[in-house]
């Protein structure tokens, strides 16, 4: 709900939505298997003559126009830098650091690696997405504007489409070393290296990009393809990666990092002693974080140890916070707000817990069902279509939902812009679906009122989560289904066995979301390029494979599934791929939203994705001395701790402890935070 560099914080992902979220996918699956070994490990540093020193050397000498050096006499004269001093903070600078944050999650992490297997699963967005300082920051109450990270200063320049940096001379790698331009030439060398195998960055890094020019150790710029409206936003989103500590990445390298914890630009670092297997996970604040006092970094990550408890079973969770075991607990699905933490919970009602709802502006995650469009039977259009319309996803807003959730019109909901200007979801009508049910060949109903094929076959196919908290919003979906003769038939994982049939594109229908990216427009490549559904898409003219249609002719027949990449409904259309490569070519707000209503159009067309639901806010419970800014969060916030503008109040966490042993209580309400309600 997953870093799109932010996307892929995330993120996929990161599926942002009932507290949850999910980054994209990742590469292929890492041969360390996460039973043999968790123990933590510091990196060794990189010698000149490293594999990776040596590979990187000449990676640099051959690929000499994108990796560029010049002296800083060749920097451009008369560059407007910018410092964000003109926006506002948004954290409370009377924030008190200190005391232990107590909180869950529901699987011990298979690795510590944030990029690769299993890196969205775990600990990703405590180890990068929330907790590392980017190149440069989106403001989260300021649409469109970007604040100073590891950059203390930034220029653009539109004519050349570059932005220029210079390096905050306080950044440190959380083992001292400074934060410099060899940083970032590595990271750009890491994240086009084949050896990551992660086709995502790989095509990122190495289109979204034309050039790297470094000037000194603390003075660098990055040249785009275009002249987007957003280029600061769009060229800096991303944490670098310490040169200092990958000296043996390559071949293997998934293996050998799956449990290491290489410096970080961010306040936390986790600490060997700190993993206990199967058990829990703790961070531990920096003291001498070197952002600690920085305008826009002062006033968060608060905590000193954020602690995170392996409770595998949700509902086991949600006990465990009304105990006050841990610090805070999502109330996003209505049978926690309403049911197991609603306001006459005796632990609510008596001040121990606070409940709270915050209407946020966020793109909204893309729930929905995913039908993978080259499995049998799912390949023909009038079957997807007859979905369409034997999907009751209005019922699921009124039943499951009580009424909080919408429909989702668009699968681009939530931008400043609307992405069509007439498209909606297709309505639930049986009778519709049937009709083109039978279109498809599917015509007598059997006994169990699934429609048959004159040849037998059943019009049955499985729909794949792992979300069990969404189990009891699957039977409203296929009770209603069995109405125009479809059968859906449930699949309940666990996250990363179900996140890696998805990914593997190993499904028939998924029940998924992707976070969304704050960001002023969509982005359709990454979910439906068809260079991300097969790796031979399109062919040059010696019949090499390569990754647009731009670059060559589509292929008839492909046969190479590309994994572990987010087009999970398998689309492959050139004309749509043909208009996605326009678009991210577009320079222009009025081209960005023209072509991008083609796109929603053809997409819409397809009917590969039924639109599913989204809530305009988050809920979400916490204990009564966790304490937050006036206004609660921010408004692109997607989760309460994204932004880590909380903190605990030792005296009145005493307070509290000591109100529970002699049943002593506390004025209760429900806080309501709608100033960013749309």
């Amino acid at each position: 709900m997953i870093s799109l560099p932010t996307l892929q914080r995330t993120l996929a992902a990161l599926v942002v939505a009932a507290g949850l979220s999910l980054a994209t996918g990742c590469g292929p699956k890492s041969a360390t298997s996460p039973a043999t070994s968790t123990s933590a490990s510091a990196p060794a540093p990189a010698a000149a003559d490293s594999m990776m020193e040596i590979d990187l050397a000449r990676t640099l000498k051959e690929q000499a126009s994108f990796y560029r050096f010049k002296p800083l006499s060749e920097l451009p004269a008369g560059l407007a830098w910018q410092d964000g001093s003109d926006l506002p903070e948004f954290a409370d600078l009377n924030a008190k650091k200190g005391g232990t944050f107590n909180y869950f999650m529901q699987d011990f992490p298979r690795t510590l690696r944030t990029l690769g297997p299993d890196a969205t699963g775990g600990m990703r967005q405590y180890l990068l997405d929330y907790t590392a300082v980017y190149l440069l920051h989106d403001h989260p109450n300021e649409a469109g504007k970007v604040y100073p990270g590891i950059a203390k200063q930034w220029a653009v320049d539109g004519a050349t489409s570059t932005i220029y940096f210079r390096i905050d001379p306080d950044a440190r790698w959380s083992d001292g070393r400074p934060i410099t331009t060899d940083d970032f030439v590595f990271t750009f060398y890491f994240m086009r290296s084949p050896h990551l195998n992660e086709p995502w960055y790989n095509n990122y890094y190495s289109t979204k990009y034309t050039s790297l020019t470094v000037y000194d150790k603390m003075t660098f710029a990055l040249t785009m393809p275009e002249n987007k409206p957003d280029l600061p936003s769009r060229s800096s989103l991303f944490a670098p990666y310490p040169r200092h500590a990958y000296g043996d990445f390559g071949p293997g390298w998934l293996e050998r990092f799956q449990w290491r914890t290489p410096p970080t630009t961010g306040a936390y670092v986790l600490k060997e002693k700190d993993i206990e297997k199967g058990r829990s996970i703790t961070l531990t604040r920096q003291d001498d974080w070197w952002a600690r006092d920085k305008r826009f970094f002062r006033g968060r990550y608060n905590p000193d140890r954020y602690r995170f408890e392996i409770i595998r079973d949700i509902d086991k969770a949600a006990e465990a916070f009304a105990r006050g075991d841990i610090d805070m607990f999502t109330l996003g699905l209505p049978k926690f707000w309403y049911e197991s933490i609603s306001a006459d919970h005796p632990a609510v009602k008596a001040g121990y817990l606070v409940r709270a709802k915050f209407f946020n502006r966020t793109p909204r995650p893309d729930w929905g069902l995913w039908i993978n469009s080259r499995k049998p039977g799912l390949d023909s259009l009038d079957v997807r279509l007859g979905i369409q319309h034997a999907t009751n996803f209005d019922l699921v807003c009124a039943q499951f939902f009580r009424g909080d959730a919408v429909r989702l019109q668009t699968r681009s909901d939530g931008y400043p812009f609307r992405a069509h200007p007439t498209i909606t979801a297709r309505p639930f009508d049986p009778v519709k679906a049937r009709e083109y049910f039978a279109k498809a060949g599917f015509t007598t109903q059997g006994p169990d009122g699934v429609l048959r094929s004159a040849d037998g076959r059943r019009l049955s196919f499985t729909i794949t989560t792992f979300r069990p908290d969404l189990r009891d919003l699957l039977p409203i979906l296929a009770q209603e289904a069995i109405k125009a003769g479809l059968e859906f038939k449930l699949e309940i994982l666990d996250q990363t066995t179900g996140w890696k049939k998805i990914q593997e594109k190993n499904h028939e229908i998924a029940l998924i979301a992707l976070s969304r990216s704050v960001e002023i427009y969509p982005r359709y490549w990454e979910m439906y390029h068809g260079s991300n559904a097969f790796e031979d898409a399109y062919l040059d003219p010696s019949g090499k494979f390569v990754e647009t249609y731009a670059a060559g002719k589509p292929n008839p027949n492909p046969q190479k599934i590309r994994v572990q990449t987010n087009n999970m409904t398998m689309t492959f259309i050139p004309e749509l791929d043909r208009l996605i490569e326009d678009y991210d070519r577009a320079q222009t707000l009025d081209d960005i939203q023209r072509i991008g209503a083609q796109i929603e159009q053809i997409i819409y067309d397809d009917a590969s994705w039924v639109n599913g639901w989204a809530l305009p806010f988050y809920r979400v419970g916490y204990a009564r001395y966790v304490k937050w800014p006036a206004a609660f969060n921010v408004a692109s916030s997607r989760t309460a701790e994204e932004f880590f503008v909380h903190w605990i109040d030792p005296e009145e966490k005493k307070a509290v402890e000591e109100a529970r042993k002699s049943d002593r209580t506390f004025p209760s309400a429900v806080q309501i935070f709608d100033q960013y309600k749309q």
